[in-house]
């Protein structure tokens, strides 16, 4: 009989003891607080994300997202780090980053095509990449996006930084354009080229996305947080791919969405704000979300070999995983 009782008085407690057992992706009490590092402000471009977080797929993965707008965070080397588990950067940063020695690696693309677009005015007639040789360039700097794109729309044509005039000139491609302080200038293809038209420039685009395919924004983590915490990532992954999905289904949804997230949203032009969300979504859009395509990292590696900003080839299997797409 003591026996008998022992046994139920032990089930009962291992029973109490499971239900109390806090469960992993779901419930208030299991959330994950992630601070999410997005490298600029609130914007039409991270619609996916708050759609994400208004339809609860974070809170179901049991995740809380934070967002960190700030550009000065150095969200690589905090990822790198692991000082912050995830983060949103453009290709180059993870090989750069990888070949200082920073342990992150591009867990879900997001973006399919690259977003650098070179802008000129129709009266300069350039059509081509090559027509850019003797032309005076601005862009924001030698580093970034930007530059890399910029580059790599060069090469496509045979060309190089000496065929050419780099003016660093900051943010300031549209005045810079506006007024012919620039023959031409380096922009985000979501960005720039919709103002110059909105503001009634004809202007002609180089899309650097139809000259290469280089591995661009998606997120990141690190080798510890791979290794650990592997259903974290899958969570984070594919609650990031629902929030996209439903952006590209119904993006007049989405900017609804958007306009709780981004002040001033609903004051702001509407018809050049969604005209952006457009562009953004012809370069997320892909059969399969979220899948890195192989040759694009090779092709993002060749460019930064022939910039000098890698100095010898990287193993691109440990910088990149398809393994948690779902």
């Amino acid at each position: 009989m003591f026996k008998r009782i022992f046994l139920l008085v032990l089930l009962g407690a291992l029973i109490t003891a499971c239900s109390a057992a806090p469960v992993s992706g779901s419930g208030t009490n299991a959330l994950v607080h992630i601070k999410l590092p997005v490298g600029y402000v609130a914007n039409i471009q991270f619609a996916p994300l708050y759609v994400a977080i208004d339809k609860g797929y974070y809170r179901d993965a049991g995740i809380q997202i934070e967002f960190d707008y700030s550009f000065e965070t150095d969200a690589v080397s905090l990822v790198g780090a692991n000082n912050l588990q995830f983060a949103v950067v453009s290709g180059e940063q993870v090989l750069l980053a990888r070949a200082q020695g920073l342990p992150i690696v591009y867990v879900a693309a997001w973006y399919q095509k690259y977003p650098v677009s070179v802008a000129s005015k129709a009266s300069q007639n350039i059509h081509a990449p090559a027509d850019l040789k003797g032309k005076k360039i601005g862009l924001p700097g030698r580093y970034g996006a930007n530059y890399i794109g910029l580059d790599a729309l060069l090469y496509s044509a045979g060309l190089s930084e000496n065929d050419v005039t780099l003016d660093a000139i900051g943010f300031n491609q549209v005045e810079a354009l506006a007024t012919d302080h620039e023959q031409a200038v380096s922009v985000y293809t979501t960005n720039e080229p919709i103002q110059l038209r909105a503001q009634g420039y004809p202007i002609n685009e180089l899309r650097v996305a139809d000259y290469v395919q280089l591995a661009s924004n998606g997120l990141i983590t690190n080798e510890k947080t791979l290794s650990a915490s592997p259903d974290l990532v899958r969570r984070m992954v594919t609650a990031t791919l629902k929030g996209l999905a439903d952006t590209i289904a119904n993006p007049d949804q989405a900017y609804t969405i958007s306009t709780k997230y981004i002040p001033n949203l609903t004051q702001a032009d509407a018809p050049t704000q969604k005209q952006i969300l457009s562009a953004s979504i012809d370069l997320w859009k892909t059969e399969r979300l979220g899948y890195s395509d192989p040759q694009s990292w090779q092709n993002m590696q060749d460019t930064l070999l022939k910039m000098k900003l890698l100095k010898q080839p990287l193993d691109l299997t440990q910088a990149f995983t398809n393994q948690f797409i779902p």
